[in-house]
């Protein structure tokens, strides 16, 4: 049997004891270590409770996806993709590898404001100092402050419009939810910007194989596979990894 297929049968397994059990009138379930128990809501208190449960649930589905897109791992994935694009080689390094390089990238590069969100608002909660809007509300500070640095003022004012506000006058008067979409795209577009300047180089190698198989009349020959080796050489000369993480880390300062 496949994963897939012993999954559907655990959940039809699952669906058919809660069945069952509410057939038998036993509300609850028990296991060695586990104890599943199904109450009927009784008040409309508890019916607003668990609707709260299943969005909190559905939030934290996908806020790895929204914190990743608020730091700079955006832009360090996509050019390291467009480097290995440009070296002509799909495979190598694997996407495992370049995914866990550009999070070791971003947790370096968004050290100085993790340090502060653990020093302006963690410790404070921790130790009870302040409650947990405040805590929330200092924690999103340095984010926002990272943000600000790399968004266009194109892009920003690009949302407020869409948003329906009018100019705002201060940093503090842009919600983090006009903010984020422009950093993004912000983001993207510097990402492009340097993933073609990454290409151009390799390009040129790729057009003078090219010229020189045609002068040769070696048609039938693929000039991928004879640029290949003269691409990798030139990007291990000038030493290409050193200077794409300089690059990268540079570019956010």
């Amino acid at each position: 049997m496949t994963k897939k297929g012993l999954w559907s049968a655990l959940l039809f397994s699952l669906i058919s004891l809660f069945l069952l059990a509410g057939c038998a009138g036993t509300p609850e379930l028990t296991a060695p270590g586990v104890t599943l128990t199904i109450d009927s809501a009784n008040q409309p208190k508890e019916v607003s409770s668990g609707v709260q449960l299943l969005v909190l649930l559905t939030v934290l589905s996908v806020a790895p996806s929204i914190l990743i897109l608020m730091t700079s791992f955006t832009r360090i994935v996509i050019v390291l993709s467009l480097l290995r694009n440009a070296l002509g080689t799909p495979s190598a390094p694997p996407t495992q590898v370049l995914v866990g390089l550009a999070m070791l990238l971003t947790f370096f590069i968004m050290s100085p404001v993790y340090n502060q969100i653990d020093k302006d608002a963690l410790q404070p909660y921790l130790k009870g100092e302040i409650d947990q809007s405040a805590a929330l509300s200092k924690a999103m500070q340095p984010v926002r402050e990272f943000m600000f640095r790399q968004t266009r003022e194109k892009d920003l004012a690009l949302f407020v419009s869409l948003n329906g506000q009018g100019r705002p006058n201060s940093r503090e008067d842009v919600s983090t939810i006009v903010l984020m979409p422009a950093f993004v795209i912000s983001e993207l577009r510097t990402a492009f910007t340097m993933g073609f300047l990454i290409y151009v180089p390799f390009l040129i190698i790729d057009m003078v194989i090219s010229s020189v198989l045609l002068s040769m009349g070696m048609m039938m020959l693929p000039p991928s596979l004879i640029s290949l080796p003269f691409k990798l050489l030139l990007f291990v000369m000038v030493d290409g990894w050193y200077l794409i993480t300089q690059s990268l880390v540079m570019s956010f300062k």
